[in-house]
């Protein structure tokens, strides 16, 4: 989205800032060992909410990848939210040095925004997507539907989404981001041609998870 383009995130300035003001007063105070933590601290809130801009692939029907990270698995199952089917489901496991904004894996309009309560186990763990608190994004595509759900952890309490049913998305877009270590999932249609495998390191916007099928 255009207006969520700038080098780093606007939720991550409230930290950047608010880490340089403590540094500040410590430093006027002559707390110089303390300055120098919460100086460190604001340069990595700076890294973490970073808004890198990305090449995003132009192919019809391209899937590119939602979040940054490592696959974690891709698996069939059956999913009851949204696409009320079986799907491949796609999970991108988001380190601490990742970057956190999430993108939208191909072009649609979005139907349903859903957020859900829940727990803040390890975002690695396999139920943390059923059992921690989350937020779907159902988009509706010229290939089918595809769902994209934030996932957070046992860092992560924050899910950020700046879209809403009935916007029209392109592929590549942001549409939210989620603070600190995560979880971001993909379930697609059955017969979509997965290209990566579990253990790839990922770039949300760019690099290319799938192709639909027509």
């Amino acid at each position: 989205m255009k207006h969520h383009n700038e080098i780093i995130a606007r939720e991550g300035w409230v930290f950047v800032f608010l880490f340089l003001l403590v540094t500040g007063i410590m430093y006027y105070f002559r707390a110089f060992s303390g300055a120098w933590l919460t100086f460190i601290l604001a340069l990595f809130c700076a890294f973490f909410f970073r808004n890198p801009k990305r090449s995003i692939p132009d192919s019809i029907g391209t899937v590119v990848s939602p979040a940054d990270g490592r696959i974690m698995d891709i698996e069939k199952v059956y999913e009851d939210q949204y696409l009320n089917q079986s799907a491949l489901r796609v999970r991108i496991f988001l380190s601490l040095l990742n970057v956190h904004i999430n993108r939208v894996p191909i072009n649609g309009e979005v139907e349903w925004v859903q957020r859900v309560a829940g727990q803040f186990l390890p975002a690695y763990k396999s139920e943390a997507g059923t059992k921690n608190a989350r937020n779907y994004i159902g988009v509706a595509t010229p290939w089918g539907r595809v769902l994209v759900v934030q996932v957070t952890g046992l860092v992560a309490r924050r899910l950020v989404c700046w879209v809403k049913p009935g916007d029209d998305l392109q592929t590549g877009e942001r549409f939210g981001l989620i603070r600190f270590g995560s979880c971001t999932e993909l379930y697609l249609p059955p017969e979509t041609t997965v290209l990566v495998q579990a253990g790839e390191r990922v770039k949300g916007g760019e690099t290319i998870l799938a192709k639909l099928s027509e």
